[in-house]
């Protein structure tokens, strides 16, 4: 039996994240399969209300998907009652005021991140909530993904021993747009607008690192613009002035609060020579692990074996092939949808979901510190944040 409906406001969908991972792979998704099922039976079903600035993209979307809602004016969907849920998947310079307007109008909301480019508007966001009495969600999309997964239910089950170190390897070649077009758009670039990978990905690693070993306590890093000039979605050139590459050191409390050194290297001039984009190993004292966004290997402290520095004579072991293989025992829908489920069951609930404003809060203070590292060159502690 059908509980209710969520009139949904989706903004920022005629991108390439809002519009394959958050409304094809997860709402229509949800929609089509016939609503998300609550604890106690009933049925919760979606209806997305399509919002952007570009009429015609927008109605095309709408017309594709037999969507029935769509809009250019933002204010009126916020001020209309029938709206339950706001999703922003804007650009960051936009989000905050987006947010603000929309939780102030009573919506729960459910958006992208950063959720906004300066800490202090970051914690404004989650004191509106607080006093707003709404559910906020945040995307964590990274933790639901199956090799996270994996790598999660490893520490769960004690496989490590004693964490000692985490390694994470993200990024590839992003082409600079004279001869080939680029994979991602010309504002990733452009600091003005938002843009840089301290900015956009320190974000993820904070919540990944609390979502799989603790708290991030200290940070030292460096950013770099590898590429200082790129052409935009219409063949012009322009002075890249973000960061497209940041090298990170973020010291880590366990949880019985032993130091754990966290390395992660993010960059958009790299090219791949790994079995995915993102990989993260995490070593221990019984054993080890490399997660990926689908697979995980592990390798136990008996079955481990005896390397031998040797240059002088040619490499003889296979070392990849003395990894095992870490089974899914479940089938792991996309991540993007799991978290959609999950929060439209917190929105029916009333209560609040895991992964809130105050966790985006310590990703982009973890941004701003990152970049305040790389220019003064130093080691920078991480404050507590409190409303």
């Amino acid at each position: 039996m059908t509980s209710r409906t969520l009139r949904i406001a989706m903004n920022g969908i005629t991108g390439r994240m809002g519009y394959r991972q958050h409304l094809v792979r997860s709402i229509l998704a949800i929609r089509d399969a016939g609503g998300v099922e609550l604890e106690d039976g009933s049925v919760v079903q979606v209806e997305p209300v399509l919002v952007g600035r570009n009429e015609g993209k927008v109605r095309a979307l709408a017309e594709r998907h037999g969507v029935a809602g769509w809009s250019t004016d933002v204010d009126s969907l916020l001020a209309d009652p029938t709206i339950d849920i706001y999703f922003d998947a804007q650009v960051t310079s936009r989000r905050y005021a987006a947010l603000t307007a929309a939780m102030k109008q009573g919506k729960h909301i459910f958006t992208e991140k950063p959720t906004a480019e300066t800490l202090t508007e970051a914690v404004e966001l989650a004191r509106v909530a607080k006093d707003a009495g709404v559910t906020a969600g945040v995307v964590h999309d990274k933790l639901y993904l199956p090799g996270l997964v994996k790598l999660r239910r490893l520490v769960d089950e004690g496989f490590f021993g004693r964490i000692l170190s985490l390694r994470g390897e993200f990024g590839y070649w992003v082409f600079e747009g004279e001869h080939q077009p680029a994979q991602r758009p010309s504002w990733n670039y452009r600091k003005e607008d938002g843009g840089g990978m301290t900015t956009d990905m320190f974000c993820h690693w904070n919540y990944v690192l609390e979502g799989l070993l603790g708290s991030v306590k200290a940070v030292t890093a460096k950013t770099v613009t590898h590429i200082p000039t790129r052409w935009d979605e219409k063949g012009r050139p322009y002075t890249a002035t973000a960061d497209d590459a940041a090298y990170g050191i973020f010291e880590v409390e366990g949880p019985a609060g032993e130091e754990i050194v966290a390395q992660i290297n993010s960059s958009w001039a790299v090219r791949v020579y790994r079995d995915e984009l993102v990989e993260f190993q995490v070593d221990g004292t019984e054993g080890s692990a490399v997660a990926g966004l689908n697979r995980c290997v592990a390798q136990q402290r008996a079955h481990t074996p005896m390397p031998v520095w040797n240059p002088d004579l040619p490499v003889t072991e296979s070392y990849r092939d003395q990894w095992l293989e870490v089974p899914a025992n479940a089938d792991l829908d996309n991540g993007f949808k799991l978290q959609w489920e999950e929060f439209l069951r917190d929105v029916v609930a009333g209560r609040e979901h895991r992964f809130g404003l105050l966790s985006a809060a310590r990703g982009v203070q973890l941004a701003e510190l990152g970049l305040q590292s790389s220019a003064q060159g130093r080691r920078l502690e991480i404050p507590e944040i409190t409303l």
